[in-house]
């Protein structure tokens, strides 16, 4: 090999591998600066929202302590909201994105994901009176959903082309939405929807239709592999001494179950 070549070779080489060092920093950053960023969501009871004293709680909450806890670092709360919690991951303004989030193909591209930590699903929800037996029943109607939420991405694959869909900026607008009348359906997490129904008795609402099963996974940064192992590690032991299920019991009202890797 000619000289020229072997030292273009090298330096092609010498910048891939410190390419490969720099997308691995995020775990060697978290326990020098001795904090742990997480985007965390405040309008998802009961995985994430704000208590009587204006902080903070839930599921998604105690989890993000746990793994600071674990890690031995302080956590420092991030909140976002279905559309900007995978760019805060991506724009480094957090480190883990704990924020009832879903694994799917789209997602996978950009960032990298934990194995599951708690259950959920996502359905349409609407009046007792507004019959919904098939997805076919939503044509015509309207229906609230938060603008990037996993219920957003999954009412587009099966709703009619003539389905009104209406999408909000976070669940509180979306349920403010239903909860007004501005919308006749709405898609949400079912605790969320939960959550949304026993505040408001009087709407006499119940689930609809099942849009998908979707355990909630955490999000890490593409490529950083170190960080997204450790929580792993967190999350399996956690799952194996019966925290995981302590959580859900605490916040659900039943045990995880079993989980996906």
């Amino acid at each position: 090999m000619k000289p020229t070549k072997r030292l273009f070779s090298i330096a092609i080489a010498a910048l891939l591998a410190s390419a490969a060092v720099q997308a691995q920093t995020a775990l060697d950053d978290v326990l020098k600066s001795k904090t742990l960023k997480v985007a965390i969501p405040t309008d998802s009871a009961p995985y994430g929202y704000v208590g009587t004293d204006l902080k903070p709680i839930g599921l998604d909450i105690d989890m993000a302590n746990y793994i600071g806890k674990k890690l031995g670092v302080a956590v420092e709360l991030v909140p976002v909201t279905s559309a900007n919690r995978i760019p805060a991951l991506q724009t480094r303004k957090a480190d883990l994105v704990i924020s009832t989030l879903g694994k799917n193909a789209e997602r996978e591209k950009v960032i990298d994901f934990t194995i599951a930590y708690s259950p959920f699903f996502q359905a349409v929800f609407g009046p007792k009176t507004l019959p919904a037996k098939s997805f076919a029943d939503l044509a015509g109607k309207s229906v609230g959903v938060t603008r990037g939420a996993m219920e957003d991405h999954e009412l587009g694959k099966v709703a009619p082309p003539s389905t009104d869909t209406k999408r909000f900026e976070d669940n509180n607008a979306t349920i403010a939405a239903f909860v007004s009348g501005q919308v006749q359906f709405v898609a949400l997490g079912a605790s969320v929807a939960g959550n949304m129904m026993a505040k408001n008795p009087q709407l006499d609402s119940e689930y609809k239709l099942l849009l998908k099963d979707s355990p909630n996974f955490i999000g890490v940064a593409k490529g950083e592999d170190k960080l997204r192992t450790r929580v792993n590690e967190i999350i399996a032991e956690a799952k194996k001494n019966g925290d995981i299920d302590t959580m859900a019991k605490k916040w659900l009202g039943r045990p995880a179950g079993d989980l996906p890797l």
